[in-house]
């Protein structure tokens, strides 16, 4: 059995880490399968109901099972899921087969938080920072990967298959001591937080800011290459651009922000982020759209994280429980943007579809600055009872 915490958490961020490969397939090799922008909207859409469910199962069992077990059974479907990815031509078996890739990386993000705060209880929120930066990481690396593989694109589907059916088989061998932390029932935690309006919020915020990043990586080659003219390498170097600005911001932001301005921070990072995002794909920018893709990331980038630490520091006693529901709208985000970006794309045109990036910026701008605009000072408040 594998007991050593350096091991442990090397394999949670190599989870991380293809949890963000699998999650950048569709926005990476889109053009190669010769999906069309409509497709791709549908792809997201499985691959973020897949991720819901299994955000919700996963996080209730790891309060009661083993957590590397989990994380095994997790890492199992997706290895069959990824061998299995346009082994078939027909669009509909493959839009099941994303659904269960969702599945698979939505045990990732459900499980591996909650085992580095298990075996890092002094700087947990350290480790989870940087389980989350190995997430935008795999990003990069698997579209930089395709880059140089182009038609042979499902090798590279294939090789992450086998690292990851390789990580199973070490989550197998794993143990972890038993921690004995009991969390209230989630449908008791969604009562006691239906009322809190800065949960509320946040949670409709974060909805807004993660479909912003998701249907960014799904959509942007394909709106580079369709309305900027970009080639299958150029779009995937823009890809990249954006994605690089996401980690540089994450890590940036993240540092340079101080504690007592965070609400400010974040109603200013999503100012910007509409301005950025109105400019990248309303404007023709020429030579500076890579700089504006570039700024797009690292506007974005760092709005989630900002608002999950204000929710830490404002419920400190119950923070696990807020963060937890905040988390739900990964997925949710991740479902509704795509599917009304694919249903626009369908009904009108791609271009005009475009515009729900501005639109989910200007609402999560009025949302927290409406949120935001009377509180000078950040103090925690009594847990709701």
């Amino acid at each position: 059995m594998i007991r050593n915490i350096k091991a442990i958490t090397a394999a949670s961020f190599l989870a991380m880490f293809f949890l963000g490969v699998s999650s950048s397939i569709i926005g990476a090799a889109a053009r190669n399968i010769g999906l069309s922008p409509s497709q791709i909207g549908l792809m997201l859409t499985a691959q973020n109901l897949g991720f819901m469910i299994s955000v919700l199962v996963s996080g209730a069992l790891a309060d009661s099972y083993p957590k590397p077990r989990i994380l095994m059974i997790g890492s199992i479907i997706l290895a069959i899921s990824l061998f299995a990815f346009y082994g078939w031509t027909n669009f509909w078996v493959n839009l099941a087969i994303m659904f269960v890739i969702g599945v698979g990386i939505g045990s990732y993000e459900g499980v591996t938080d909650a085992m580095l705060l298990d075996i890092h209880t002094e700087r947990g929120s350290f480790f989870i920072n940087v389980n989350h930066f190995f997430v935008t990481s795999g990003s990069i690396i698997i579209t930089v990967y395709l880059i140089f593989l182009q038609m042979a694109w499902r090798n590279a589907i294939i090789q992450a298959g086998i690292v990851v059916a390789i990580l199973a088989a070490l989550f197998g061998l794993m143990k972890l001591l038993p921690h004995g932390r009991k969390t209230e029932p989630y449908t008791k935690l969604l009562r006691l937080l239906a009322r809190e309006r800065l949960v509320i919020v946040l949670f409709i915020a974060s909805a807004l800011v993660v479909g912003m990043e998701g249907g960014t990586v799904g959509i942007l080659t394909t709106y580079l290459m369709d309305l900027r003219g970009f080639t299958q390498v150029t779009s995937k170097i823009g890809l990249v651009v954006f994605l690089t600005g996401m980690a540089a911001g994450r890590l940036l932001l993240g540092y340079i922000t101080p504690r007592e301005q965070i609400h400010r921070y974040i109603v200013g990072l999503f100012a910007l982020s509409t301005m950025v995002f109105s400019g990248l794909y309303f404007l023709n920018l020429g030579d500076a759209l890579y700089f504006v893709i570039f700024l797009a990331g690292l506007t974005l980038s760092a709005i989630f994280p900002l608002m999950l630490s204000l929710a830490g520091l404002i419920y400190p006693d119950i923070a696990g429980m807020v963060l937890g529901t905040i988390k739900v709208a990964i997925p949710i985000g991740g479902i509704l943007l795509p599917f009304l970006l694919a249903l626009l794309a369908n009904y009108s045109s791609f271009k005009s579809a475009l515009i729900l990036f501005p639109l989910a910026g200007m609402l999560g701008l009025v949302l927290t600055y409406f949120q935001f605009k009377s509180l000078k000072k950040i103090e925690p408040v009594q847990a709701p009872e």
